[in-house]
């Protein structure tokens, strides 16, 4: 036999799918390996610089036999028996402009695999495709329309990801209800211990549905010991339940598990069909965890057509009072429980603590107007407060009637006159049903009074009753809700709705998500120092968060009967505009607190909330966070820096600056004796001039951080 036989006799003897396919990123540091096993399963690996990111990994989903499925009761499952047909490669290099981001322009450059497989068994095609870049990948399911393969309900999917090391994991446990969780750091064998520990406590929340016991969220960030960053996430979960991972502790493999409906199944699909993108992010240097934007470059470009009303927005509002006690969202204590349209509000007592009334909204438009800020929220305006939570009650609000003391019209005219918007509040108690029944009528209302951004919320369980906040029918939902908004070019804050995916490039008027443990949690017991500077590595991958931060007076007994503190010092609420990115940010503390600290109030008043350039100088996952970034249109910058538990220096190189140029600087900074616990409000302010290649060294306490603004001259 001649070598060319031998060669091709055992190429036959092959297992079947053994050939396997490679694809690399753009500079060759990333390679994503597809092959498929002996028995026809799908299986991928990644490498970083020639270590191992996701060792083999299975992929596929587990179908149900369900009498709506197309195959009925006699429904197979698409996990292995495959054979490939086909693969093409190609490569995709653009550049984009967000309406609105940390950069004028986002490069989307990858190259692509798309792997066609086919299961002769069921005579059922479907393709993965992978996209690499040069700092992480994504793949995906698609479900081409075929005749055996046209209505199918997911059991569960199986996207494996098979880690190289026990490595150190920054996790909030898998919920199907909450993100609103303090991140813990353990090795991910860890895991356990701490969800059984704490099972009790996470019941608190008032929606909580923790699946299982090494069930994490994502985005999961990791450090490994070798010194990668690896972060798993999804992209773009349209029409799809939100995505969990589950972790097989003796083999290191992390699962997806979706949140299921109020009848167990985790989704119901038509083809043709594209599962949301699976992402993995990875780097040997952290910053990139933050720069690189993955997550919206494998979303699809914006579907607006016109974004001239999208703006980013400097808000203030009624809220901290409620939040911290010492005002309330409902306007009288007469009435236990409230009905629409049956309850007479003029026939009974003010309860004397409300807080959206006439004259206290207009202060805080007087406030607005003075220092610059766009918009003035209003939390507690529209009946119905009474009794919203915890009753799991379907016509909770309409969200068009205002209680007795709040002239809608009249505080809408008066802060137009001073150049100030009211922001619209709809808290829907979760009763989503019951929001879709009233929010043309409630859209309808907004533009005839001249509101053009919402802050919806869904505390408390879902209604349809059993279902969870990351359904598919609640994704569905929340979509719903943006695409309608849309079209009465109103903007969009959601709390406590589903975790972001980058659907904000598409539909850039979703502002702003909370979707995490935010500021509110302070006046909850607190929040861990560190939240901060986990929470850009984790939960802002995904899009930007309303975290509401610039609280001065951090001790709020000081001022309250609430015996809780902030955990940060004056100056780390300052960073926060810099370090937790968002459009949408809001001086969240009392008007009279600021008017106290009016010198630091100062760089609230010069931040931007728009970006040319943001260059991340330093980062740590909860450490520190050090970025500068460059205010769109301007040639000014600002740098903001957050440390966690422990005290740091940052070394600001001001190599961003332009040659030749000088610029008028002020330091923000916490004082030599600053503290989070012991001395929260030492800072001091430094003037001077800068010009490119100056170093500024800033020392930040513990649970501190640093602002500084750079005008042009």
């Amino acid at each position: 036999m001649t070598r060319k036989d031998i060669i091709l006799l055992a190429m036959a003897l092959l297992p079947m799918g053994a050939a396997a396919q490679t694809v690399t990123s753009p500079n060759g540091n990333v390679v994503v390996t597809f092959s498929l096993s002996p028995k026809g399963q799908p299986t991928y690996e990644m490498q970083y610089k020639g270590k191992a990111v996701c060792k083999p990994s299975h992929l596929g989903l587990e179908l149900a036999k369900d009498k709506h499925a197309s195959k009925g009761m006699d429904e197979t499952d698409l996990m292995e028996g495959f054979e490939e047909t086909n693969h093409r490669t190609s490569t995709f290099d653009e550049t984009w402009k967000p309406v609105w981001g940390e950069t004028a322009t986002i490069r989307n450059h990858y190259n692509e695999m798309a792997v066609d497989l086919r299961q002769p068994a069921t005579k059922r095609n479907i393709t993965i495709r992978f996209r690499v870049y040069d700092y992480g990948m994504g793949l995906r399911y698609e479900f081409p329309q075929q005749q055996e393969l046209n209505y199918f309900v997911i059991k569960e999917e199986h996207t494996q990801f098979a880690m190289a090391g026990d490595h150190t994991a920054y996790w909030i446990p898998g919920d199907y209800d909450t993100q609103e969780y303090e991140y813990q750091i353990t090795p991910l064998t860890g895991i356990r211990a701490v969800i059984a520990k704490n099972r009790e406590a996470y019941k608190s929340n008032s929606s909580t549905t923790v699946f299982s016991d090494t069930g994490v969220q994502t985005s999961l960030q990791m450090k490994t010991s070798d010194g990668l960053y690896i972060n798993i996430h999804e992209a773009a979960c349209i029409d799809y339940p939100t995505m969990h991972l589950n972790l097989d502790e003796k083999n290191l493999v992390l699962e997806s598990w979706l949140t299921p409906d109020a009848v167990g199944r985790k989704g119901f699909i038509q083809t043709p069909f594209n599962t949301p993108w699976r992402t993995v992010l990875v780097s040997d240097d952290a910053r990139d965890m933050l720069a690189c934007k993955l997550t919206l470059n494998l979303n699809e470009p914006c579907k607006i057509e016109d974004t001239s009303w999208i703006h980013p927005t400097k808000y203030c509002g009624v809220w901290w009072n409620m939040i911290v006690g010492t005002k309330t969202w409902s306007y009288t204590n007469d009435y236990p429980s409230v009905r629409l349209g049956v309850t007479d509000y003029s026939k009974c007592k003010p309860n004397g603590t409300h807080g959206a009334t006439t004259e206290e909204v207009k202060r805080y438009i007087d406030f607005a107007a003075k220092n610059g800020l766009q918009e003035v929220l209003v939390e507690g305006w529209n009946v119905g407060w009474e009794d919203w939570f915890g009753h799991q009650k379907l016509d909770v609000f309409d969200f068009v009637t205002p209680y007795p003391d709040f002239d809608i019209k009249a505080l809408n005219d008066y802060a137009h006159a001073k150049g100030v918007k009211l922001m619209m509040h709809h808290e829907t108690s979760s009763s989503a049903l019951n929001y879709e029944r009233h929010m043309e009528e409630a859209f309808n209302l907004m533009n005839r009074y001249g509101y053009d951004a919402v802050k919806t919320g869904y505390v408390g369980d879902i209604i349809p009753r059993g279902e969870y906040h990351y359904s598919q029918l609640m994704n569905n939902h929340y979509q719903r809700v943006v695409e309608t908004a849309a079209k009465h070019h109103i903007m969009v804050n959601a709390h406590e709705a589903t975790r972001p995916t980058g659907i904000c490039r598409t539909w850039p008027n979703l502002v702003g998500n909370e979707s995490a443990r935010g500021t509110e949690y302070e006046a909850f017991g607190g929040n861990v120092a560190y939240h901060t500077v986990m929470l850009p590595f984790t939960r802002l991958q995904g899009g930007p968060m309303d975290y509401t931060p610039g609280i001065f007076e951090t001790r709020l007994a000081d001022w309250s009967n609430n015996k809780s503190f902030v955990h940060s010092t004056l100056c780390g609420q300052l960073a926060l505009y810099l370090v937790m990115y968002s459009p949408l940010q809001m001086a969240a503390d009392l008007p009279e607190h600021y008017e106290k600290y009016d010198d630091a109030f100062q760089f609230i008043r010069d931040v931007a909330c728009d970006w040319d350039d943001s260059r991340y100088l330093e980062a740590e996952p909860a450490k520190y966070i050090t970025v500068a970034r460059k205010a769109k249109g301007t040639d000014n910058w600002f740098v903001g820096g957050k440390t966690g538990e422990d005290t740091h220096t940052a070394v600001v190189r001001l190599d961003f600056l332009d040659k030749g140029r000088r610029y008028d600087c002020a330091i923000y900074q916490d004082a030599k004796e600053a503290d989070y616990e012991k001395n929260p409000k030492a800072y001091h302010i430094v003037h001077k001039t800068v010009k490119k290649g100056d170093v500024l060294k800033i020392k930040e306490a513990r649970g501190g951080g640093f602002a500084v603004s750079l005008m042009a001259k």
